[in-house]
């Protein structure tokens, strides 16, 4: 198995270029270390001219081809932050590239990519099948491939992260990091297992998305072959021999996560640290807030990995969020069918104080009788005490009535 090792990844910062690769801030969240009980620092790489950490691994590796003057291409393949990452290394080194996108790639991701100057061909429902695609575009002899996280050049450049953490926070106690193909938690496990063994080094999977807990019991990678979850970033179904053997070496736990605690996480962050994070950096935040790891009376850093965030994943997210915090709820009323019925009834909730976001009719259902409807109102709330009186007062005032959502 090839290694990565401290040096590595110290090679691999000489070759930065600080017009591309930026060293991030680590800021101190007093919310977050509220809420955990833990001194927690968020590391934010959502902040990298990309986007997201992958720039680093991308830079590392272009850098070394173009040293080598074998390949005037490369061609990757990525769902969006290895993508805008291998672009700007390569348009930042003078070399031509193509990057293969799942066709249902965000719009935001596949334009920004072009507009660091790659090539963008949409192949394939999902990640697999845009590297299958790719993969096919390297016969060329002047054109290599550049893996997402199965290659040491790339897992290197994402170690120096390690680098900055230890540098930044020399008294840190845990470092939690966003798991998909495993090259940002390998090298980061090797740089802090040499810089200061003592770390607890935590990685974090989507529950839908959650391959190195088997990989890791049967010893050899296991894969995914249609991972579903709202962190498209870490949802890549599978990791490496590479990196398998980087985290069986160097890291010390592995959790999981729900979707829902995905989107509390991105939600908390959105306004307690008034960062807008995309799902998959915004999963060590929802591990470090997880009853399944315990942080107290530690200095931890939650790795903020990306901040590429598609709007329409960010509303519904927030809709999903704010629907469990009872700021947004679906009421269903029985009514007789008649006019003015609605206007009564919208008359009753505002008068709560609450606003209604849409209202329909629905007539054509079983258990209503002749002359009979549903109104189904959308109401945005200010919490859940405030969706409970609003229940109330519909009740209240004689109405059957269920909160439906």
């Amino acid at each position: 198995m090839t290694e990565v090792t401290l040096r590595d990844v110290e090679s691999a910062r000489e070759r930065f270029d600080e017009s591309v690769v930026q060293r991030t801030e680590i800021e101190r969240s007093r919310s977050l270390s509220e809420m955990t009980g833990a001194a927690v620092h968020l590391k934010m790489e959502h902040l990298q001219r990309t986007g997201s950490f992958k720039t680093r691994g991308a830079y590392n590796k272009l850098q070394q081809v173009a040293e080598r003057g074998e390949a005037s291409r490369v061609v990757a393949a990525s769902a969006g932050n290895h993508a805008q990452g291998v672009a700007l290394a390569a348009t930042k080194t003078g070399i031509d590239s193509t990057i293969v996108m799942p066709e249902n790639a965000p719009q935001a991701k596949v334009e920004a990519t072009r507009g660091y100057g790659a090539d963008v061909e949409l192949r394939g429902e999902d990640f697999r099948a845009a590297m299958e695609y790719a993969r096919s575009l390297t016969e060329a002899d002047d054109t290599e491939f550049v893996h997402a996280y199965d290659d040491p050049a790339i897992v290197a450049g994402q170690g120096t992260i390690g680098l900055e953490i230890h540098e930044q926070l020399p008294e840190a106690d845990a470092v939690v990091v966003p798991i998909g193909g495993g090259g940002l938690i390998g090298g980061v496990g090797a740089a802090l297992a040499e810089l200061d063994p003592e770390v607890r080094v935590v990685g974090v999977q989507a529950e839908q998305a959650a391959t190195v807990p088997e990989s890791l019991d049967k010893g050899i990678p296991a894969a995914i072959d249609s991972p579903k979850t709202i962190a498209d970033g870490i949802a890549t179904g599978s990791i490496s021999e590479l990196t398998l053997g980087l985290i069986e070496e160097h890291v010390d736990e592995v959790v999981t996560v729900s979707d829902d605690e995905i989107a509390r996480a991105e939600l908390v962050l959105l306004e307690r640290a008034k960062q807008l994070v995309e799902a998959a950096g915004a999963s060590s935040v929802a591990a470090v807030l997880s009853e399944d790891l315990d942080v107290s009376d530690e200095t931890v850093v939650p790795i903020l990995s990306g901040g590429n965030i598609d709007i329409s994943m960010l509303q519904t997210v927030l809709t999903q969020a704010l629907t469990e915090r009872s700021q947004l709820m679906r009421l269903r009323v029985r009514i007789e069918d008649e006019p003015g019925e609605m206007t009564h009834l919208s008359g009753i909730i505002a008068d709560t104080g609450a606003n209604i976001r849409t209202v329909r009719h629905d007539r054509a259902v079983d258990d209503l009788r002749v002359g009979e409807a549903y109104l189904v109102f959308q109401v945005v709330t200010s919490g859940t005490g405030h969706a409970e009186n609003i229940v109330e007062k519909v009740r209240d005032s004689g109405y059957e009535v269920e909160r439906v959502a």
